[in-house]
């Protein structure tokens, strides 16, 4: 369970501020795109995961550390991680690096809680599980492997 999947995004002008810094609303944006790829390369999709299983994942927390300012145009690349994987929830972490320097501009993670269409807590379906705990398909990064 201990890999990172990399997912790269480039600084839209619309994701900046009057300061041409990135805005901080942002890295959840990112973070939950970075958590949607890593998911499809385990093998299923947040909307099958919902649709077919019947178990959403609803975001209970959410953590961002800034370390360092991103801009516009920068290209950075999104690491993330299911750190620890429980039978009613997820906990996701994250790295977000510059490309061109290797600067790590922020780190995060947040907590979901599984519930069903109801908003009833449930249990992850196993499926799933074994798919986020890397019993099921993917290439995953190692996570002592720098990102790039």
């Amino acid at each position: 369970m201990d890999v990172w999947h990399e997912t790269e995004i480039r600084v839209r002008y619309a994701e900046t501020d009057q300061m041409g810094i990135v805005h901080h609303s942002n890295y959840l944006i990112w973070f939950e795109q970075g958590r949607s790829d890593l998911c499809r390369t385990k093998g299923f999709s947040y909307k099958a995961m919902e649709e077919e299983g019947n178990a959403l994942m609803v975001v209970a927390e959410s953590y961002v550390r800034y370390k360092s300012p991103a801009f516009y145009e920068d290209l950075l690349t999104i690491r993330t991680r299911a750190a620890e994987v429980r039978s009613r929830s997820v906990r996701f972490v994250y790295e977000v690096f510059r490309a061109a320097d290797s600067m790590l501009i922020a780190e995060g993670e947040t907590h979901h809680l599984v519930t069903d269409d109801k908003k009833k807590v449930r249990v992850l379906p196993e499926i799933y599980r074994k798919l986020l705990t890397g019993e099921g398909l993917g290439e995953p990064v190692p996570a002592d492997m720098p990102p790039g």
